[in-house]
């Protein structure tokens, strides 16, 4: 069982990669569904509205660098706390840094521009677009604060709630950064599918690290 849970995550891990490589390549060409981009990103600034618009505002600040290491800062000393366990701080932490460094390092090699700055309804970014980093990290940490719960004696309807809390921000934080004007749709799809790769990795990981330390208990005991 433990090699098929394995196996599984490697294989997520490999379609992962080979999904975010051709939105890559697609972003890079401007082919394939990166041909729609302009379209969307047309469609969506004429059709915006000035309720839609404040919640986009508000929505979109859940990604932010400030924001996001914040509140990841929070929860790992409420986690250290509360479990008197280090483990499940670390993966938190482990996991919004390797976002981060993701973000920075795919952003810089893959180098594509943004929109254009005039459609942006906020402070103009001046960095590169793919893949969005609102979208992944925001992913990222919502997912392991959900997995954390799941992991938890809480009931299971507070369980669900908050996972479909986790898919809903999520969302709401990646779709806020279209209807903005800050990225293409090619780079939100880009940021979740990273995301979703690599918190599949991480739970592999933290498979393995945990199976070891099982069975070096067992052996020194």
């Amino acid at each position: 069982m433990s090699r098929a849970r394995v196996a599984a995550g490697l294989i997520a891990v490999a379609i992962g990669t080979t999904a975010f490589v051709a939105l890559a390549d697609a972003a890079t060409e401007g082919d394939d569904l990166a041909a729609f981009d302009p379209h969307l990103t047309a469609t969506v600034v004429d059709h915006r509205i000035g309720g839609l618009t404040s919640v986009a505002r508000v929505v979109t600040t859940l990604g932010e660098i400030p924001v996001l290491t914040g509140l990841t800062v929070i929860v790992a000393l409420f986690l250290r706390a509360g479990t008197r366990r280090w483990q499940p701080a670390l993966v938190l932490v482990v996991g919004m840094l390797g976002a981060a460094g993701l973000t920075y390092g795919l952003k810089l090699l893959i180098g594509r521009q943004r929109p254009d700055s005039s459609i942006v309804l906020g402070t103009v970014s001046t960095g590169f677009s793919f893949p969005s980093g609102h979208s992944l990290s925001s992913l990222v940490f919502f997912a392991l604060l959900a997995a954390l719960l799941w992991r938890s004696n809480a009931a299971i309807t507070i369980k669900i709630a908050v996972v479909a809390l986790a898919v809903l921000l999520s969302a709401a934080v990646g779709l806020s950064r279209i209807y903005l004007g800050y990225h293409w749709a090619t780079d939100v799809l880009g940021g979740w599918t990273l995301a979703l790769t690599w918190l599949c990795l991480l739970a592999t990981a933290v498979h393995l690290i945990g199976q070891r330390s099982r069975r070096a208990t067992r052996i020194s005991c």
